[in-house]
C-alpha cells in the first residue's frame, strides 16, 4: 500500500495543502517548527484515529479556526480508498471511509497501516512501562481491530471498578457487586494478555536476526513479556487483592501493569545497556515491527521517520535506509547535505517553511 495524496485544511500550521507523493521515498527538510512533523501526525491520525503527540483535538486545529479536515487517498492492492478525518474544537472528531461516515473511530483501524519511528522511540527502552505498553497496544490495535475493542472495554471496566472501590470506603454494603466487575475484568484482561504474549513471541522471531546483523553478529537480543499476572492466577489474585484495592481505591493487578524487558547476551538493557545498545534495540524493534506487519496483512506498511536519522550513527543510518527500500517512506530532517541522501532522486525532496511546502527542482 502507499499514499497517493494528502490534503489538509486548517490542520496545525497548514491553512490549505494538497500534495501527491512518490510511492517510495518522500523527504521533507527544513528548520524546526516549520510543519514537518505535522505532516506525519496527519498521516498517523488517519491510520490510528489518534495523534502520537497530542491528547486534545483542539491543539491540532489552526489557532483561528473551529474545524480541521484531513483527506488521504490510499492505493491498496484491491483498489483505492479515501480516508477523511474531521476535527472540531467543541465536539468529538469524526471519520469517513470512501465517503461513508464511520460510527466509531475503531472502524478505521486496518485501513492504513503505519509504522512510526521518532527520537522518542529511541528512549523507549529506558523510559517507564507506560511507554512500552503503548508500543504494544498501538501496533496490536492496527493489526487486530478486536484487540482495540477489548482494550477499550477493559479500561472502561477498570475505571468503573476503581470508582466502586472508592465508594466501598464509605458504603461497604456495595461489596456484593464487586465480583460482577471482577469476572468481566478477568475475561477481557485474559484476552489482552494472550494477544500480547503471542505478539511478543512473534516479534522475537523477527527482531533476533535483525539485531544480530545490525551488531555484526556480536549480540543476541531477546524481548521478555513481563506479565503482571498469569492467566491461571488472574482471578484468584484479583480476589485476594480486594482489601488492598479498597484501601487504595485502585486495582493493583492486571494487564494495565504489564511491561517489557530487553536482554542482550542475557544482560538487561534497561539497567546495564549503553546508549548505543539501547538505540540498536529500538531500531531492531521498529524493523521487526515492519516485518510482523508485512506477514500479518500480506502487504507493506507506510513508514514515518520523524527526524530519527540524526539520532543514529552512520552504520545504523545506512542499515535503516537499505532495509526499508520497498516501503513508502515519509522522512523528515533539518537538512539534505548529508551523503546518505545522495542515493535518492532529488524530485522526492520537499522544503518545508512556515507551513508551505516547495518541491525541490529536478
Amino acid at each position: 500500500m502507499y499514499i497517493e495524496s494528502l490534503s489538509l485544511d486548517f490542520f496545525r500550521n497548514y491553512s490549505h495543502l494538497s500534495m501527491e507523493f512518490d510511492p517510495k521515498v518522500n523527504i521533507f527538510y527544513g528548520q524546526n517548527a516549520q510543519g514537518k512533523t505535522n505532516l506525519l501526525e496527519a498521516i498517523y491520525l488517519c491510520a490510528t484515529g489518534r495523534s502520537h503527540r497530542s491528547q486534545y483535538d483542539r491543539e491540532m486545529i489552526h489557532w483561528n479556526q473551529e474545524e480541521a479536515h484531513i483527506q488521504i487517498l490510499l492505493q491498496k492492492e484491491h483498489g483505492k480508498q479515501k480516508i477523511d478525518m474531521h476535527l472540531k474544537k467543541n465536539s468529538k472528531k469524526g471519520a469517513a471511509l470512501n465517503g461513508v461516515a464511520l460510527q466509531k473511530l475503531g472502524q478505521l483501524l486496518g485501513t492504513l497501516h503505519v509504522v512510526m519511528f521518532s527520537p522518542e522511540d529511541l528512549a523507549l527502552i529506558k523510559n517507564g512501562p507506560k511507554e512500552r505498553r503503548r508500543f504494544l497496544d498501538m501496533e496490536l490495535c492496527q493489526l487486530y481491530p478486536v484487540y482495540y475493542y477489548n482494550l477499550q472495554q477493559y479500561y472502561r471496566l477498570l475505571k468503573q471498578r476503581n470508582q466502586l472501590l472508592k465508594s466501598l470506603q464509605k458504603k461497604p454494603e456495595l461489596i456484593d457487586t464487586l465480583p460482577i466487575w471482577d469476572e468481566q475484568l478477568v475475561s477481557l484482561g485474559s484476552q489482552i494478555i494472550q494477544t500480547r504474549q503471542e505478539f511478543v513471541q512473534h516479534l522475537n522471531e523477527k527482531i533476533q536476526p535483525i539485531h544480530h546483523h545490525i551488531t555484526g553478529q556480536k549480540e543476541s537480543l531477546v524481548i521478555q513479556y513481563e506479565k503482571d499476572i498469569t492467566l491461571d492466577e488472574y482471578g484468584n489474585k484479583l480476589k485476594k487483592s480486594r482489601g488492598r484495592d479498597i484501601d487504595q481505591g485502585n486495582t493493583s493487578v492486571g494487564p494495565h501493569r504489564d511491561d517489557l524487558s530487553f536482554w542482550i547476551n542475557q544482560v538487561d538493557v534497561r539497567l546495564y545497556g549503553s546508549q548505543g545498545q539501547q538505540r540498536s534495540v529500538a531500531l531492531s524493534l521498529k524493523l521487526g515491527e515492519i516485518e510482523l506487519v508485512k506477514e500479518t496483512i500480506k502487504d507493506v506498511p507506510v513508514l514515518l521517520l520523524d527526524d530519527v536519522l540524526s539520532e543514529l550513527d552512520r552504520h545504523r543510518q545506512y542499515y535503516l535506509m537499505d532495509y526499508i527500500s520497498d516501503l513508502q517512506t515519509f522522512l523528515t530532517c533539518t537538512g539534505v547535505e548529508d551523503l546518505i541522501f545522495q542515493r535518492f532522486d532529488s524530485s522526492t525532496f520537499y522544503q518545508v517553511c512556515e507551513g508551505n511546502i516547495k518541491k525541490m527542482a529536478q
